[in-house]
Formats: C-alpha cells, sequence, structure tokens
C-alpha cells in the first residue's frame, strides 16, 4: 500500500489552515492536475465531522466520480478523510497541523490501495505515486497561498 507523506510551512494561524484544508471551495476547481466539482453532500463551506462530498473529477485524462467522509476531527489540530465510494480499492488522508511560532505546518499523509491486483501495485509503482504525491503537494500549495492572502489576515 503506497504512502504518501508531505509537509508545508505557511504563514498563518492554525486555525486558518485547519479551516482552509477543510472548506470545499478551496478543493474544487481547477489545479495542474485536475478539475474538481463538488456535486453531492455538502457542496460548499466548511466540512465537519461526519460530512459527505460527492467529486466530479479528471484524473489522468479520465472522468471520475468519488466520495469521501470525515471520519475524525480534533480541531484545529487534524482531520481525516477516507474514500467511501470510487475507484481505489481504498484511500485515507490524514491532515494535521502545528503551531510553530507564527506559521502553521501542515502535514498530509494519504495511503491508498489501487485495484486490481497486481496490475495496480504496477500501476502504483509505475506512476500513480508519483501523480499523487504531485496532486497532494499542488492541493497543499493552494492551502498555503490562500492561507498567506491579506485577506485570511496572515501573520
Amino acid at each position: 500500500m503506497p504512502i504518501i507523506k508531505h509537509e508545508i510551512s505557511i504563514h498563518a494561524p492554525i486555525q486558518v489552515c485547519f479551516d482552509l484544508a477543510r472548506t470545499v471551495e478551496v478543493h474544487a476547481g481547477k489545479t495542474l492536475l485536475t478539475k474538481q466539482l463538488a456535486i453531492d453532500g455538502v457542496t460548499f463551506g466548511l466540512m465537519e465531522r461526519g460530512d459527505f462530498v460527492t467529486w466530479e473529477t479528471s484524473h489522468l485524462g479520465m472522468k471520475q466520480k468519488f466520495t469521501s467522509q470525515i471520519v475524525e476531527m480534533m480541531k484545529p489540530n487534524s482531520f481525516t478523510d477516507v474514500m467511501v465510494h470510487g475507484a481505489f480499492h481504498s484511500f485515507t488522508h490524514r491532515h494535521e497541523f502545528i503551531e510553530k511560532g507564527t506559521e502553521t505546518i501542515m502535514k498530509d499523509t494519504v495511503s491508498f490501495k489501487s485495484p486490481l491486483g497486481i496490475l495496480g501495485k504496477v500501476a502504483d509503482h509505475l506512476f500513480l505515486k508519483k501523480y499523487m504525491s504531485h496532486f497532494i503537494a499542488g492541493h497543499a500549495q493552494k492551502v498555503k497561498r490562500v492561507a498567506e492572502a491579506p485577506k485570511y489576515g496572515s501573520t
């Protein structure tokens, strides 16, 4: 099972980073790799523990739908979402936030299991882990960009 770890330092308060990371509008929209649109469940605003969201997206040139649920939340330090329906056999994303002086360290840990047995493992090794690493890093950069904008009162 591939595990992706990503860490980024954001010059903003922990609560701002925590809230932005669970805001649908920050996840939605066009990125370098995909275009995501929330189409069911929580489709705007802050996601809370127990909430579901169904995304319509395009990954690797293929249009897909997947549903995730926030299964754990400890405000403002962490939350975990899991895919409950979609292309992966399993997909878990843990978001952690640590105050460090005037900055917040945002840590993402993603574990996933591809479908199709040995073929999925080959795809993981050849390209999927790298692709997902870029996707997670891109989202972290988006959170950082928004959190550090003057509108959010970065320090």
